[in-house]
């Protein structure tokens, strides 16, 4: 017969180890090979992509004295040339003045961006510059593209940018063509068609106002596309699609490896049967954007910032190479614990619980360090939320082994880090858009706190019922969001943990009344 404080500790060993059997089951599944359509193309080059320098590291098209060498442009379209036949360029500033030249000797052809912003005076050395550039060299420059999203930032109304564009039209050699979300476009045709030959448009499923899933996007691109061809009367050219590879989820619309191929491939099929004019965004991943738009920003490449390829265009794609990486952090995470547990253990029973325990914390640690990797950006971060995920870890250890109450340290630590994810989680709420979920910080926390019970203070309440309720609300505002359902329930359990950690001291404090 099983006592009544043996039941507790039972139902808790098997809670963490359901835990264990979902992260290992995650992982196993992301190392699964995933069957999707081959790209329809003969040439398995694309037809074009868009092109930025930025991804070195210092690179950024904010830097005012960053000049691009001609050695670095050659460099990186002797890569692009692999994977595609055209590239699209935003700007003929800081060098990239220089791509058309380069272009023309490995074979590629040019859609040459003019940025457009609030500045006139940056505008009007900016179009000179591009029309110059695009009339010497237009047998390689299809097309000019006078003004990126300007109207959707509201940099220019739409009548300026039309003054723009006649102007450009007037004088360019090359066709010229004005690039923004459909919706922009759409709204304001009458101010931009007449002075176009051609009508880019961007469609980007994941950053629609209502995201769509990797299932619908596809189908989503095709309305929008029709929807414009029926509305516009000049040509319409596809200026940017595409689907990141990590990054936060927006609703139904996940960030992955296997997505970003398939949707690229589901695309190919239709553009070649359809001859669609089409960009993608982008060639090489960007790391500067993620201080834009958070991680996704920085995750929309065709290659990495190494140049290599992250997926090929036939076959089948798994979202990680392999699951021995996995087994290992969680074999180094069980080892680790039953060394820091053993002079504790008292049986066979607790050695299996350490085990267990430290494997769920390594496959946690391994989380961590793989989400840093994509998503910090400067050592700040990394001082910062690196300190934070070990210290989660490590209090989540000290809990899963003392005997006893948390030592005075363990239980600073405790509140410092119940401060912190108090803070995410209100941030989340009011500046959520390019925010990651930062459940594998705070996740060994709402798994681990119910081990133990403290003295927790009025402030400490607080933070607890305000991490309960911005985690509940962060959720129901996408109810449909994983990654959204997983914070929801890490900050809410961690915030309980907090709370009945007050009820068991406050209850152990009572005195008996007499009989």
């Amino acid at each position: 017969m099983v006592s009544a404080a043996q039941a507790p500790l039972r139902r808790y060993f098997a809670l963490t180890a359901l835990v264990l059997a979902a992260l290992l089951g995650w992982y196993w599944h992301e190392s699964r090979p995933i069957d999707l359509p081959s790209s329809p193309l003969a040439d398995p080059r694309l037809q074009c992509v868009s092109y930025a320098p930025y991804y070195r590291d210092g690179y950024t098209p904010f830097k005012k004295d960053l000049k691009l060498t001609r050695e670095e442009i050659a460099t990186d379209l002797r890569s692009l040339a692999a994977v595609t036949r055209c590239v699209r360029t935003y700007s003929v500033d800081q060098g990239l003045d220089r791509v058309p030249e380069v272009a023309r000797e490995l074979g590629l052809t040019v859609l040459l961006g003019s940025w457009i912003g609030r500045d006139d005076d940056k505008n009007r050395h900016e179009l000179e510059r591009a029309l110059e550039v695009a009339n010497a060299n237009a047998d390689v420059v299809t097309m000019l593209i006078v003004g990126n999203e300007v109207l959707l930032r509201r940099e220019q109304s739409p009548e300026a940018m039309g003054r723009w564009l006649e102007e450009a039209r007037a004088r360019s050699r090359v066709p010229v063509t004005y690039a923004d979300v459909w919706e922009f476009w759409l709204r304001h045709r009458s101010a931009l068609e007449p002075h176009v030959d051609r009508a880019t448009i961007h469609i980007l499923p994941y950053w629609e106002d209502r995201p769509q899933p990797i299932e619908a996007a596809i189908d989503h691109l095709v309305r929008i596309r029709t929807l414009a061809r029926t509305l516009l009367t000049k040509p319409v050219v596809i200026g940017e699609t595409g689907w990141p590879s990590a990054g936060r989820q927006r609703e139904g619309a996940i960030p992955s490896r296997v997505n970003q191929a398939r949707y690229v491939r589901e695309f190919l099929a239709l553009a070649e049967r359809h001859g669609w004019q089409y960009n993608f965004i982008e060639a090489v991943d960007q790391p500067w954007k993620r201080w834009l738009e958070g991680t996704v920003g920085g995750h929309w490449g065709m290659l990495d910032t190494s140049l290599a390829p992250k997926f090929p265009l036939t076959g089948p794609i798994a979202e990680r190479a392999s699951f021995w990486p996995v087994l290992a952090w969680a074999g180094m995470g069980a080892a680790l614990l039953l060394l820091m547990a053993a002079p504790r253990a008292a049986s066979g029973r607790d050695h299996a619980w350490h085990a267990l325990a430290g494997a769920v914390l390594g496959l946690i640690a391994m989380w961590q360090w793989e989400h840093a990797r994509l998503a910090y950006r400067d050592a700040v971060e990394w001082s910062v939320l690196g300190a934070i995920g070990l210290a989660s870890i490590l209090v989540a250890a000290w809990l899963a082994v003392a005997p006893r109450l948390p030592a005075r340290s363990v239980a600073l630590a405790l509140r410092l880090l119940l401060f912190c994810a108090a803070v995410a989680s209100v941030w989340l709420v009011v500046d959520g858009r390019y925010r990651d979920f930062p459940t594998a910080l705070y996740l060994p926390l709402a798994l681990f706190a119910w081990r133990r019970a403290w003295e927790v203070s009025a402030e400490e309440r607080l933070w607890a019922w305000i991490l309960f309720a911005f985690g509940l609300y962060r959720w129901l505002e996408e109810p449909g969001n994983g990654q959204a359902l997983l914070w929801g329930l890490t900050a809410m359990t961690f915030a309980r943990a907090i709370h009945a950690a007050h009820r068991r001291t406050t209850a152990a404090a009572k005195p008996i009344a007499p009989q």
